[in-house]
Formats: structure tokens, C-alpha cells, sequence
């Protein structure tokens, strides 16, 4: 490792600075985990740097990747398909550096073939990391130490909860977590407008469904129930819930949600 395992790099590139790096980034200068003078950020366009000067004036951030390439740790949080442009950018690895991608379907393979001297870690956050409730997934590249696996792990333990796992998993963990969000946005989005069209306030209506996804949630994770116990909790016979649930099962619902899943891994693999 280039750096103590208790204090960290003396400086952190992110090469990248899109939605997905600062819902990583933020929380972690937020807390004081990363001092906002150890980043070495680049964009790629001057809109963005002023924007992020705008919102973060006190964080360094240029168009620039020579200085971010230079430090010992590199975040990596381009658009997939812009990989080979930026991977020319990179330069000779310091000795020991360290990439962590967050890139989507790139595996560790391509990564170590594109960045050779480096040491590569394939994580997978989510964008819930923004309120430290996210969920991260690590697969390492061969060479990495211990410390540095350990030290990674505390980085995204900051915003969430951490799992290691096999590489060939990562696409399914993608899907459910990366993606899933954004399923579960447009179940509140719906629930909202239907309780908007049976005579609720718009604001509301947006309040509540935020509130009972949330609720329910909750539930499910601190008394460990399997969803299906929960439906049929709240389930009595020929009540509201299940004529509800019948429509739901009419319109297909349960199936639509599982392809979704699936063709978001699908997809991650074709970016590959």
C-alpha cells in the first residue's frame, strides 16, 4: 500500500465527477473521512467545473487528469463507453496505485489490461449513498493487499452497507441495487398518482407513499419477514388489499418487476 492503512492516501484522484462519484464523494467530505485537499478531481468540460465550483467551491477540480492520475488512489467513474478515451489519459501508475471503478459492466480484466501497474478494485454503489443508506458491492482484482481491501471497505462502509462478492455476480447486484431504486421510484410515483386520482392533495399524496414505501421497508428488515408474509398480513378476506392485489397480479406487476431486474443485468453484461 502507498500509504498507512490508518491515515490513507495523501491525495485521492477521481477522474469523472458525473451524479454517481458525487453521491460517493460528497458524504465522504462531508464526514472528514476524505479532506476536501487531498481530491484531485477532473471533468470533462468547463460547464462542469463551474457548476461543481458553484456548488463546491472549496474542492479542486480541473479538466485536467494529470494530477487526479497522479495520486496513489484513482476513482474511476467515467461513462463506460468512454473508457478508452480516458484510459489514454492515464499516464505510468505511481508505485502501488490503486483504481477503483464504478463503472458498469467493465470487468477487472479489461480494467487490469487497460491500466497495467495498477491494481484494480470493481465496486458497485448506489445512489442512496447520497443519505449513507446505500449498498456497495467489492470484487477485487489479483494484487490487491489486505490493507488495502480493509481500507476500501471502511471508504463505502462511510455511505452504506459493504458486500464482497465474486465478479460474476456483480451485474445481478447492479440490477437489484443500482437500478432498483429507480423501479422503486416509479412504484411510489404510480402509488402517489393513485391516491391523487382516489381524492388526495397532491403533496400529500407524494408524502405518504414515500412514507409507506419506507414503512414497509422497515418492517420487512428488522423482523426479518419474507415479503410474501407481509402481504398476506395486511391481506384479509375479500378486503381492500387484495382487490388491489388482484389488479396488480391482472396487470402483470410481479413479472414486469422481475424482467426489470434481469434486463438490467443483461444490459450490464452487454456493456461489457
Amino acid at each position: 500500500m502507498p500509504w498507512s492503512e490508518a491515515a490513507g492516501p495523501d491525495s485521492f484522484g477521481v477522474v469523472g465527477l458525473g451524479r454517481m462519484a458525487r453521491a460517493l464523494l460528497f458524504p465522504l467530505l462531508d464526514s472528514g473521512v476524505i479532506p476536501v485537499e487531498a481530491v484531485r478531481a477532473c471533468v470533462a468540460s468547463e460547464a462542469s467545473q463551474r457548476q461543481l465550483a458553484a456548488e463546491r467551491p472549496q474542492l479542486p477540480v480541473s479538466t485536467s487528469p494529470e494530477s487526479a492520475w497522479a495520486a496513489p488512489v484513482v476513482l474511476l467513474a467515467v461513462k463506460p463507453q468512454q473508457l478508452d478515451a480516458v484510459a489514454a489519459t492515464a499516464g505510468p501508475a505511481p508505485a502501488g496505485g490503486l483504481l477503483i471503478s464504478v463503472l458498469a459492466g467493465v470487468g477487472l480484466e479489461r480494467l487490469q489490461r487497460l491500466f497495467p501497474g495498477r491494481t484494480c478494485v470493481r465496486a458497485v454503489p448506489n445512489t442512496p449513498c447520497l443519505v449513507q443508506a446505500g449498498l456497495t458491492g467489492l470484487a477485487w482484482g489479483p494484487g490487491v493487499e489486505p490493507g488495502a481491501r480493509q481500507w476500501v471497505h471502511r471508504l463505502f462502509a462511510r455511505v452504506g452497507e459493504v458486500w464482497e462478492l465474486p465478479e460474476s455476480q456483480l451485474d445481478a447486484f447492479l440490477a437489484l441495487t443500482s437500478s432498483g431504486p429507480a423501479f422503486v421510484a416509479l412504484v411510489a410515483e404510480a402509488m402517489s398518482d393513485g391516491a391523487v386520482a382516489a381524492g388526495l392533495p397532491r403533496t400529500l399524496a407524494h408524502h405518504l407513499a414515500h412514507r409507506t414505501l419506507a414503512g414497509t421497508a422497515a418492517l420487512l428488515q428488522s423482523q426479518e419477514l419474507h415479503p410474501g408474509q407481509l402481504k398476506d398480513m395486511v391481506s384479509s378476506p375479500g378486503g381492500t388489499t387484495i382487490a388491489g392485489l388482484r389488479e396488480l397480479e391482472r396487470a402483470g406487476v410481479r413479472s414486469a418487476l422481475l424482467e426489470a431486474v434481469v434486463a438490467a443485468a443483461e444490459r450490464s453484461r452487454q456493456l461489457a
